[in-house]
């Protein structure tokens, strides 16, 4: 992996650490805060590469229609929605979290 990657991985790592428990951002959201609002499908790809043993708690970036990022995908859709309703996130019946209630922004920290 090349040095400029492994940054932009390790700055995704460190925004998604920041989220907060019984929040979600987006892949495109990330990638705005990173300055690279053009980076939504690098996030996923640093996300796809976390290493096995790891602090990340990935299952709290969705995608952009507040829906797990796994949808169709068996275990793994499966793995992050229970996280996150472990957490409290609520989905409706069509798979789908309200973003405006918990969606998290770093500058709404309270």
């Amino acid at each position: 992996m090349n040095k400029l990657k492994a940054t932009f991985y390790e700055q995704v790592y460190a925004f998604v650490r920041a989220v907060p428990r019984g929040a979600v951002v987006t892949y495109g959201q990330v990638a705005l805060e990173l300055g690279a609002p053009a980076a939504a499908r690098a996030v996923g790809y640093a996300l796809h590469f976390l290493p096995g043993d790891n602090d990340v708690p990935w299952w709290r970036v969705i995608n952009v229609r507040g829906e797990v990022s796994f949808k169709n995908r068996g275990e793994a859709a499966d793995l992050q929605r229970k996280l996150l309703e472990s957490e409290g996130v609520v989905f409706d019946a069509s798979g789908k979290t309200d973003l405006q209630q918990y969606r998290w922004w770093p500058d709404s920290q309270a």
